[in-house]
């Protein structure tokens, strides 16, 4: 009786080859472009805190206030499409409780509108699209994917450069475990302000070119490690104003020692943390160990079937003639 490797046998083989090609191709493949900024974010995240603040209104600060900063992210997807760069559009807004709800931005204590451009693999800033102002950095709305236990520099909107933000362990946020980076910003002269000579303490001055100078009293950011999405995020920035020269702080614009991520934000990050790091997760570490595992027992079971039909085609028949004897 004459048998040859049976359909199944030679099945089961090409199935466990495809599925041993395909575990790798998920992992340097297929991951490194999933992995990507998206075009087509709407995200808002509310920070919180009690500082104080210059009303224009009393001409004064006032000290002890509710202060809330509200930061909306809107990718521009005809403008990313455009460029294959991933190009948000950010609107910042800080507001008291009396600015709040503002049915303008414009009404708010203060309001920025910027656009980041960043390549959508490395998350490294790209100079183009109308982008404003010029960033730089490791990070700003959001780390690289794959974070590391390493510093990295972090783009401070208000002081207009880079700060080194260094790894400080891990903390959980909402119950998800994230690494959490730190750092503070000295205190810096970051330009001038035309203000009436009264405000920085020269009553003899109709209007002075007053000093501006910023300084952070503390960042804090948890950042999810797969996604680099921030799940948490805590400032303490500060602003004042110096007459010309001074050495002296002369009025407080802002300060506050702690805006924060509300719970709802937070929450909100996480949600979308796990359901990112997850897709991440099945495409670059489920599924290829899957794949690997189900090929390789495939193939075996497939090549064992390919043997066993050769060694019954090898064996004699009832006459003693073997098969391959038969055909000579």
């Amino acid at each position: 009786m004459r048998r040859t490797a049976s359909p199944l046998s030679l099945t089961l083989l090409g199935l466990g080859t495809f599925l041993l090609v395909l575990a790798p191709m998920l992992v340097w493949y297929v991951e490194p472009r999933a992995a990507v900024n998206p075009i087509d974010i709407d995200t808002t995240a509310v920070y919180s805190g009690t500082g104080s603040y210059f009303d224009t209104d009393a001409i004064a600060t006032l000290h002890d206030k509710r202060i809330t900063v509200t930061q909306q992210v809107r990718g521009n997807v005809k403008d990313s499409e455009k460029s294959g760069r991933a190009v948000w559009d950010v609107t910042t807004t800080v507001d008291t409780d009396k600015s709040l709800p503002a049915a303008d931005p414009h009404d708010a204590l203060e309001f920025f509108l910027n656009r980041w451009v960043t390549d959508r693999h490395t998350n490294e800033p790209v100079h183009c699209c109308k982008e404003n102002p010029y960033f730089e950095g490791d990070s700003y709305l959001k780390f690289p994917f794959d974070v590391h236990k390493r510093s990295y520099t972090w783009w401070d909107n208000s002081l207009g450069d880079t700060v080194v933000l260094h790894y400080a362990g891990t903390r959980k946020v909402q119950g998800y475990t994230g690494y959490r980076f730190t750092g503070s910003v000295s205190t810096t002269k970051i330009g001038t302000r035309l203000v009436p000579g009264t405000i920085v303490g020269q009553k003899n001055k109709p209007q002075v070119l007053a000093e501006e100078w910023y300084s952070n009293h503390g960042v804090q950011l948890v950042v999810d490690q797969r996604t680099g999405r921030v799940l948490y995020a805590q400032v303490g920035p500060r602003r004042t104003l110096r007459a010309p020269g001074s050495k002296k702080d002369a009025v407080v614009l802002l300060d506050s020692r702690k805006l924060a991520f509300t719970t709802a934000t937070q929450k909100d990050q996480v949600k979308q943390a796990k359901k990112e790091s997850g897709q991440l997760r099945m495409v670059g570490q489920t599924l290829p160990i899957g794949a690997a595992v189900a090929g390789f027992v495939l193939a075996a079971v497939g090549v064992v079937l390919v043997l066993r039909g050769r060694e019954s085609r090898n064996q004699p028949d009832s006459s003693g003639t073997s098969p391959a004897q038969l055909t000579k």
